[in-house]
């Protein structure tokens, strides 16, 4: 998965409702006949931006319509913060999530950034998270498991 000016952001020069961005995955995952599949891990990178004070949030869950979401996975930064990062949302092999089987349906991935000014003077500075980096590398790769349907 690639994104694209996938920012959060507070202070000098952004919007009031760019603290917060998040993007909303469907996906349709064809299936072999006799199996199902869950999400066992799901590599983030980026590059962030965070003033002293500052604080940021790297957040996803994973459901299949129709279920409840899952769980979020956190992982917080804090600033002084300037650098590339990367994350890794891990699933225990006894609580992954799998799709029902013998059933087509849409597996959700629901991604968010946020940033909180916190003490830092947000009318002086600015401070951000993007899943853009740097080198131009802006890939989420995503890990599936697989097991057969009793």
């Amino acid at each position: 998965m690639t994104y694209s000016k996938y920012t959060a952001q507070v202070g000098v020069g952004a919007s009031p409702t760019d603290f917060r961005k998040n993007c909303q995955l469907n996906l349709r995952v064809h299936v072999p006949a006799g199996f199902t599949y869950a999400i066992a891990q799901a590599d983030y990178r980026g590059f962030g931006h965070l003033e002293k004070g500052a604080t940021g949030i790297e957040r996803a869950n994973y459901y299949f319509q129709g279920q409840s979401p899952t769980a979020y996975a956190n992982h917080n930064f804090n600033g002084a913060f300037d650098d590339d990062w990367q994350t890794t949302d891990v699933t225990d092999v006894a609580q992954l999530v799998w799709a029902p089987c013998g059933e087509e349906r849409n597996f959700n991935i629901n991604t968010e950034l946020r940033v909180s000014a916190g003490t830092s003077d947000p009318k002086k500075t600015t401070s951000f998270l993007t899943m853009d980096s740097t080198d131009g590398s802006i890939t989420t790769t995503y890990h599936f498991a697989w097991q057969k349907c009793p």
